[in-house]
Order: C-alpha cells, then sequence, then structure tokens
C-alpha cells in the first residue's frame, strides 16, 4: 500500500499541472554582499574510523605493526565480504587480526627488543618442514592490477627462504620467496599481480625453516597508490577542490603527540586511538598529510593539542611546520626528507575545550589562560600564521571573544543537525543553526567592546548532518537526497551571512559522516557530497538580493567573482515540481545558459560504492528566465549577463 501510494505522488508531482508550485522573485544584482570566501568549501578529515585508514589511505592490512599481540586465540572476525567492512569490524577490534599457522606456542611476543611498539611476534619453526607463520584475512584485490608491500624480518640463517603468499577466492596461490635473513631486522619487498579479483584473500608469511625469525612489520598497498593514498579517492577529492583541510582532529587530537606522526613510517609506534575505537597506526602524519595537500593543490590547517599537550610541545609544532631548516625543528624536519619549510598558515587553537567529552577538559576562566599562552607561543614560532580559537556559542564563545580576543584570528563554532521525518523541515535544520550562530555573533559584535573592529569571522569548522546506522565504520552513517537537500540549504545561509563567515570545514571528507564512501576497492559520492561539489564548481561568488515570496523554495543568488555570469540555485524540499520566475534588475542576463540538477523523487534514495550511482548531477542547456525545479531537487541555473 505504501510503496502504491509513493508512486502515486511521485507521479502525480511529475505530470500534474496542477501540483506543480511557482513562485515569483526579484533578483536585484545592483544589491551586493560581502564575497563569499572560498574557505567556505573547506573540508575536514580526522584519524577516526574509516576516514583515513581503511578510506583515503591506501593501506591494505590490518595492525601491520603489532599492536595487539598475535596469539593462538584468534577468533575469526566474521564474513570477509565488503558487509562485513562496511559494519567496521576493523575498527573495533580488541585482538589481533592476525592468525598463527601453526601448533599453539608457534607464535610468542619479543617485549625485550621490539622492532616498533610494545612488543614483536617471533615465529619458531619446528624444523620438521611443516609450515608455520602468520596470516590476515579480508583483503580484497582486483584483476590485473598489481600490489606492492614490504616485511620486515630479522632471523635465523636457517629460517629462509621464507615466503609471503597472497591466496586468492579460488585457491590460487601468489608467492614471493625470501632470502638472506639475518640478524638484524632487513626490509624485504614484494609484489604480486592480481589474475582474478577476489573478496577474501588472504595473506600469509610462512617458512619450512628451522629456528626462528621476528616480523618486525610489513605493508600491503596497490601499487597505484599515489605517496600511500588511493587514486580512487583522490579522484573525488579533487572534485570537491575543497580549498583547505582541517586535520588531525576533532576530539583525535587532544590527545595525541604530533611527534608520533614523524620520523621513518615503519618505526612510528602504534598506539591505541585516544577519542574513538581503534588503533592510530601513526602511517599518516604531518608529512603524509602536507603531500596529500599538494596532490589536491589544498591548503593545510592544523589543529593543535591544548587538551593533554603543553604550551612546549604545540610550538614545537609549529617550529617543525614552518621554520627554517637551519633551525632545530627545522633540521629535524629535513632529516625527515622535507628541507623546505611546510609553511602551514591555518592553525585550530584546540578542539571543543568546552565540552567535558574532552580530553584535558577544564573550566572555561583556566582554558582563557592557556588559550592565550598557546597562541602567544605559536605566534613566537612563526608571527605569519593565523589562530583559531576554540568557541561554542554562549558563555565559551562570549568570553573567549573577549578575555582572548586579541590571541586569535578567527573563532571556531560546531554545529551537527539529527533527523526529521519531515523532508521540509529536515531540509533546513542546518540553515536554522548556521543562522543562529550567525545572530550570536552579530549580538556579541554589539555588547562586547572593541569586538566589531577585531572583525574576528566564523570558522564553521565542523558542520554536517549526524544519525542514522554506522554502515561504513565507526561514525559511518549513510546519507540521502533529503540530506543533500539541508547540505545546499546550509550552503545558502553561509552565502546569506557571508559578512561572518569566512570557512566552514564540511565533517568529515571520507566514510566518517562522510561526503565520500568507501569499499575495499570503490569509492563513491554519496549525497551530501553532491551539493558541495556542485557549489564549488558553478555557483557565484558575490552574492545579490533575493526578494519575494519564494513558498517552500530556499533560494540564492550571486555574482561570478569578474560579474560576467549571474547563478541561482533554488533548494525544493517537496514533492512536487515546479516553476520559479525570475525579475532581474541591475543585470542583463542573456536568454539561454546552463543548468544543473540534484534530484530524485525519493528523499531516502542514496548512492553506494562500487554500483552505478543513483544520485548524480545532470547537466543540460537552458532557454528564458522561467526556472523549472523538480521535486526534492536542488537546481543551480547560470546566465551570462552584464551590468547596465
Amino acid at each position: 500500500m505504501k510503496a502504491r501510494l509513493f508512486l502515486f505522488l511521485t507521479c502525480a508531482a511529475l505530470l500534474a499541472p496542477s501540483l506543480q508550485a511557482q513562485v515569483h522573485v526579484r533578483v536585484d544584482a545592483g544589491v551586493t554582499q560581502t564575497p563569499i570566501s572560498p574557505y567556505i568549501y573547506g573540508q575536514f578529515i580526522e584519524h577516526l574510523g574509516r576516514c583515513i585508514y581503511g578510506g583515503i589511505w591506501a593501506e591494505m592490512l590490518e595492525d601491520r605493526k603489532f599492536y595487539y599481540p598475535v596469539t593462538d586465540d584468534y577468533a575469526p572476525w566474521g564474513t570477509a565480504t565488503d558487509a562485513f567492512w562496511k559494519a567496521g569490524a576493523f575498527a573495533y577490534l580488541t585482538a589481533s587480526p592476525w592468525k598463527v599457522l601453526g601448533p599453539p606456542g608457534t607464535v610468542t611476543m619479543d617485549t625485550v627488543a621490539a622492532f616498533v611498539g610494545a612488543h614483536t611476534p617471533v615465529v619458531h619453526l619446528s624444523g620438521d618442514g611443516s609450515e608455520a607463520g602468520i596470516s590476515q584475512e579480508a583483503l580484497a584485490v582486483v584483476q590485473g592490477k598489481t600490489y606492492t608491500g614490504h616485511i620486515v624480518l630479522a632471523g635465523s640463517p636457517t629460517t629462509a627462504p621464507i615466503e609471503v603468499r597472497l591466496i586468492l577466492d579460488d585457491g590460487t596461490v601468489l608467492r614471493q620467496s625470501i632470502a638472506g635473513i639475518t640478524d638484524e631486522y632487513r626490509t624485504y619487498p614484494f609484489s604480486f599481480e592480481a589474475p582474478a579479483s577476489g573478496e577474501d584473500v588472504r595473506l600469509e608469511v610462512i617458512s619450512r625453516g628451522r629456528g626462528a625469525f621476528q616480523i618486525g612489520t610489513l605493508t600491503l598497498m596497490p601499487a597505484e597508490n599515489l605517496g600511500g593514498w588511493r587514486p580512487e579517492v583522490v579522484g573525488l577529492l579533487r572534485e570537491l577542490n575543497a580549498p583547505v583541510y582541517r586535520w588531525p582532529g576533532g576530539n583525535f587530537v587532544s590527545g595525541y603527540n604530533w611527534r608520533d606522526g614523524v620520523g621513518p613510517r615503519d618505526r612510528r609506534p602504534p598506539r591505541k586511538n585516544p577519542a574513538w575505537r581503534g588503533v592510530e597506526h601513526n602511517d599518516v602524519g604531518l608529512h603524509e598529510y602536507m603531500a596529500l595537500m599538494e596532490l589536491l593543490g589544498a591548503e593545510a590547517f592544523v589543529a593543535v593539542n591544548t587538551g593533554l599537550g603543553g604550551v612546549e610541545e604545540v610550538a614545537e609544532e609549529v617550529a617543525y611546520a614552518n621554520a627554517p631548516a637551519d633551525t632545530p625543528m627545522g633540521r629535524l624536519r629535513a632529516e625527515h626528507g622535507h628541507p623546505a619549510p611546510f609553511a602551514v598558515r591555518w592553525w585550530a587553537v584546540g578542539n571543543e575545550m568546552y565540552g567535558d567529552w574532552q580530553l584535558g577538559h577544564m573550566p572555561l576562566e583556566d582554558y582563557v589562560q592557556k588559550h592565550n599562552r598557546v597562541a602567544e607561543a605559536m605566534w613566537a614560532a612563526d608571527p605569519d600564521i593565523q589562530l583559531i580559537g576554540v568557541g561554542e556559542t554562549g558563555t565559551w564563545s562570549e568570553t573567549m571573544l573577549r578575555d582572548a580576543g586579541d590571541h586569535m584570528n578567527l573563532i571556531s563554532e560546531h554545529i551537527y543537525a539529527q533527523d526529521d521525518p519531515d523532508v521540509p523541515t529536515h531540509a533546513h535544520l542546518l540553515a536554522d543553526m548556521i543562522d543562529r550562530k550567525a545572530e550570536a555573533h552579530r549580538r556579541y559584535r554589539q555588547e562586547i567592546e572593541g569586538l566589531a573592529a577585531k572583525d574576528i569571522r566564523i570558522a564553521m569548522d565542523e558542520w554536517n548532518h549526524w544519525y542514522g546506522d554506522y554502515l561504513y565504520g565507526e561514525l559511518g552513517v549513510r546519507y540521502h537526497m533529503k540530506d543533500a537537500l539541508g547540505v545546499a540549504t546550509g550552503l545558502h545561509a553561509f552565502f546569506r551571512n557571508s559578512d561572518l563567515y569566512f570557512m566552514a570545514n564540511y565533517a568529515q571528507t571520507v566514510n566518517v559522516i562522510g561526503a565520500i564512501k568507501t569499499s575495499r576497492t570503490d569509492a563513491a559520492f554519496d549525497a551530501t557530497g553532491l551539493p558541495l561539489v556542485l557549489y564549488r564548481q558553478h555557483f557565484g561568488t558575490i552574492p545579490v538580493s533575493v526578494e519575494g515570496d519564494t513558498g517552500a523554495y530556499d533560494i540564492a543568488a550571486a555574482w561570478t567573482a569578474d560579474r560576467t555570469a549571474l547563478t541561482i540555485a533554488v533548494v525544493n524540499p517537496t514533492p512536487q515540481a515546479g516553476t520559479v520566475a525570475l525579475d532581474v534588475t541591475g543585470a542583463s542576463p542573456a536568454g539561454t545558459g546552463t543548468r544543473w540538477v540534484i534530484a530524485h523523487p525519493d528523499p531516502e534514495a542514496y548512492n553506494e560504492p562500487g554500483k552505478p550511482p543513483v544520485l548524480t548531477i545532470e547537466t543540460s542547456a537552458v532557454q528564458g528566465l522561467s526556472l523549472e525545479v523538480p521535486g526534492y531537487g536542488i537546481v543551480l541555473y547560470r546566465f551570462d549577463a552584464r551590468r547596465p
């Protein structure tokens, strides 16, 4: 019955003119606002769930540095399928994913001379020719692709040859034999080309020799990785074209020591994620993050630890990133492979320190003093950096602006909207929050002496919908067409408040409440990623006045930066299609233009990696200034225009 009713309503909305809405609006292109900052289209990646590891980062092995001891008590993780992978079992591990191959006692853990971390597995061979070693399941490969890696080994020469094997779903075994084992750790490369695709592939490290050998660490990635980053994900990130990425947290940063993420990657210690589930492998640190920014042509926005971290630790991080190579911290950076300063401009001084969930949380009056000390130390390390202070509208933001306003350039705010069963209400949740934050800051500028002159604008460096089941690992919710409507309407709110919002960072980019979702071998834009792409690529930068009764629609308009074209965007959160009749003043638009549409008759529609997209951005040419607006749709028009 529900299905027939939905079909009837959908057809009625699309076919019956009597159900179509029509509104008349006046666009005055002569009345402009503060230009929209490009930083409104920023993104945020955190060491959480499958955002980086299992998302953007190309490493295929879990717990490659053996944070968890390898024991005889291995239990199967579950079914090695994408459904299992998306359920986030990797992020929820509380024991080793490595299985012992051999009788009980085959593997022990060396805690005296560990290669990295707290312990290193030692494989003891019986000497009778039987195989012994370790294995990991639930890997996925694609036919024709090459997979490369290396293993760090030490042990008795009599353990050679040691084999690294990749065993495909059909039982096909790919082998690489390693000789020359010594009692000193050495790194041995290996490579496999997959003759077939597989979703339940197993990697084994085994020997039939005598004695014992240690496995310091090992790694396996698709050979096409871009400095460790997944190329299919990087391709989508390039489409997003975000100008700035906030990193590494989030709650994570309040327990993170940046020094754990620099130096030789295999030697960086694995840690328990301080704020979330799972292990922090420390494979991605400042150098890898900056390499990603270079790949994307984006600016870095680094958050520092003002929770458990101290003033000296933060100041040294700034110096490590930005000081010349002839300084102590610059010299250390050069030793780690990057002589030139990274020149990181944007720095978040802490994260959500107003919350008792934050590591190192303290009373507001104490935190203001700590913020000021940290800010002074950061500016002493590099006086040219821009600092973003922790804000939360209410007493916290008021106090920070009053007592720490001389120690910040921007102030952060965060918003997360839940779900509402009424689609029009749902579509305006984020916009309402954005407007309320702006109203509060306008009031602060009136009430706090001298604040207006400082012009401390807002960095909404976390904003998104957050609700639903975790299908893509920890916090890995799925997004739907109605969430795309919400993100588009949220962008309109940023545009309307362009005098206050300097930066916004959609939280987060991949898997974790992400605009992009991944499987083990594929990636796709989720529903919320599409409006971010659409507006970044095609919406203008100089907002203009929109007046009139817009009904259920949310409408925004803007000149392009060179004022040669006018862009008009409409969000329709209802199932009925309609039209918007334009009365344009202050510009003479051409009679033809381009139209981009994201729409679907089902507000619960979504995309899934590895499957044909259900939601897309469709492009067409248009004539005239009567704008057609599909039901449950986002439509953006661009008309060449000239000023009178």
